[in-house]
């Protein structure tokens, strides 16, 4: 019971809000700790990654916080997180891992399909896609990707996909719909998200009626 109380808290983005609230750094060093756990380990693929990036960027704008610090913050966090990740991934316990089926098989499948358009430059793209951004670097890691291009690659896409989410909250963050509406506008972020998701799905399912 205590461990599905800490999951459905770190789940959603209400009590990180009113934590915010109370220290905004506080509040940001709990949302970089989310996106290390989303990106630095292959078994928490359904943190809320986008979404939370967007509420936090959000809080920041109404109350007036520069987001340069956040930013900074998040994205190292985030680059930990994948370098973890790959860690895993080229380890015999990343082995074990995908033998035991401790990821489920669809998501490794859509995975390998961004790997196979996109190389190495998938872990920047990925970045954007939730799940794709949990598996690829540990998928990295067990192709044994170079170091050095894993690491290009991986602050690459960090330092695009904070800035981008956080400022696009706090710049929007002003307005009074959004600010009523926060809840809703991070389902919406998350829908868009997984758009290339199940756009992979369907092209693949497609693919296999034809």
């Amino acid at each position: 019971m205590l461990s599905g109380g800490i999951l459905n808290w770190l789940s959603g983005d209400q009590h990180l809000m009113a934590l915010m609230a109370h220290n905004w750094l506080l509040g940001v060093l709990a949302v970089a700790t989310i996106v290390f756990l989303e990106t630095g380990l292959v078994v928490l693929p359904f943190l809320p990654g986008d979404s939370l990036l967007f509420a936090t960027g959000a809080f920041l704008g109404l109350n007036g916080i520069s987001p340069l610090a956040p930013i900074c913050i998040v994205a190292l966090a985030a680059v930990l997180g994948d370098g973890l990740n790959y860690c895993i991934g080229g380890s015999a316990l990343g082995r074990q891992v995908l033998s035991r089926g401790w990821i489920k098989p669809r998501h490794v499948r859509v995975t390998k399909d961004y790997f196979e358009r996109y190389g190495a430059p998938t872990i920047t793209i990925g970045r954007f896609v939730p799940v794709v951004r949990t598996i690829a670097p540990f998928m990295a890691g067990l192709s044994g990707m170079l170091a050095r291009r894993f690491a290009l690659f991986n602050v690459l896409g960090a330092a695009i996909w904070s800035p981008l989410f956080l400022l696009a909250g706090h710049q929007l963050g002003g307005i009074h719909w959004v600010g009523t509406h926060l809840g809703l506008l991070s389902a919406g972020v998350i829908g868009l998200s997984l758009l290339p998701v199940a756009w992979h799905l369907a092209a693949r399912f497609g693919f296999s009626r034809g």
